[in-house]
């Protein structure tokens, strides 16, 4: 299970970019390239940058710029076509020692993902050594470097992995969002491309602090329906899971309170139902799981996620329910005092339902039917009227 992090992350997310890729992989073929510009892409007269070198960046080419002005730029620049079959093979080397670090894997391109390590890594020094362990490998089996990000969720890890390209290594702790993310353009931010980036600087907000301090109001002709989104982004928050699979990706559900829970037998009660609503959905579509995650949103909108793996895959109800409800009271031993606006609970890690589990699957429907009768009880006659047997030892245990 899941434990403290030392209070630098509630998760542990790795974001791992391979430096100029196409480009170092061809210098790396062609020893006489190395420390000269290379260009990848094509040459004809429509053709674009698709990677540039790093000495050839330092002359301001970029990708996606057409090669006519790039080498109008760069004079001096070898231009190489796209070899992509050379490219897949290299970067299968790559993402086969990510898959040697955790299953939690997320794939963004050829040369890019996320690592969800969060049952690995503890501390901020487990972090770091983690993070230079990946980047040694991939030396070791490639020749080439990487760049690597470490925060508490994506959009921090992505941003970490740019801060000292080539080569870098850079934590972000929790704490520390703020301060690294405040002093950067807003540009950093994914989503906000060169159109969008204008209409901001037109109104004054230039850097991350300047759109995370904005009103709202102001923000609203620029983003539209996304704009809470944003502001969330600019203040380093982001729910997202690692997703491992371009199918069925994570099920989850969630429920946000009227009130807020203040106790942990109230918390726990929801957590049950919501537990069973997830299991539903994953037993709905013949799947099951090796992730549980527990997502909690506390009286001051602060979210937190906890999740954990294990082995084989189930869609169990009551292992789904027993893992959120360990996830759970470890965040509340740490939280003792924290009232609960929001609860979800996820499953991730999914793959098609052996035979024993689709028939298994009736017995946690009938299981699911009885929760509801004990809400339903309960609600009426209050919640003392029924009790698991599992409460009953607990208390008896107390």
């Amino acid at each position: 299970m899941n434990t403290a992090k030392s209070g630098v992350f509630s998760r542990v997310i790795f974001h791992v970019d391979m430096d100029a890729f196409y480009a170092s992989v061809e210098q790396r073929d062609n020893p006489g390239w190395r420390g000269l510009p290379v260009l990848v892409g094509g040459t004809g007269p429509r053709g674009v940058v698709a990677a540039a070198s790093y000495e050839a960046r330092r002359f301001g080419v970029r990708s996606a710029m057409p090669m006519s002005e790039a080498l109008r730029r760069c004079p001096g620049a070898i231009c190489a076509r796209p070899r992509m079959d050379r490219y897949r093979e290299v970067s299968m080397m790559v993402f086969a020692i990510f898959r040697g670090v955790t299953p939690l894997v997320q794939g963004l391109s050829l040369d890019e993902a996320f690592l969800d390590v969060s049952d690995q890594v503890r501390t901020r020094r487990q972090a770091r050594e983690l993070g230079k362990s990946i980047k040694q490998q991939i030396l070791k089996a490639t020749g080439l470097t990487a760049s690597v990000g470490i925060g508490p969720n994506k959009l921090v890890a992505k941003i970490a992995s740019d801060l000292e390209k080539p080569d870098g290594l850079v934590l972000v702790g929790k704490k520390d969002v703020r301060e690294i993310l405040d002093p950067l353009p807003v540009r950093a931010i994914n989503g906000i491309g060169p159109r969008t980036g204008e209409a901001l600087e037109e109104r004054g907000i230039h850097l991350i602090r300047d759109l995370r301090i904005c009103p709202v109001e102001l923000l609203t002709p620029v983003f539209g329906r996304f704009t809470r989104r944003m502001l969330d982004k600019a203040s380093g928050i982001d729910d997202r899971p690692v997703e491992t699979s371009g199918k069925a990706k994570s099920i989850s559900a969630e429920e946000t309170f009227d009130e807020d829970l203040l106790d942990l037998p109230g918390m726990l009660e929801q957590l049950s139902l919501i537990s069973i609503r997830t299991a539903r959905r994953l037993a709905a579509r013949e799947l099951q799981a090796t992730t549980v995650s527990v997502k909690i949103r506390d009286r001051e909108f602060r979210t937190v996620t906890r999740q954990h793996s294990f082995s084989p895959a189930t869609q169990s109800v009551d292992m789904l329910e027993k893992t959120a409800r360990h996830l759970l009271e470890q965040w509340r031993a740490e939280h003792p005092y924290s009232g609960v606006r929001l609860l979800g609970v996820g499953v991730s890690g999914l793959e098609p339902a052996r035979q024993m589990d689709l028939f298994a699957s009736e017995v946690e429907t009938n299981s699911s039917q009885v929760q509801e009768l004990i809400k339903e009880v309960r609600q009426r006659y209050g919640n003392k009227a029924l009790r698991k047997g599992q409460e009953l030892d607990e208390k008896r245990q107390a």
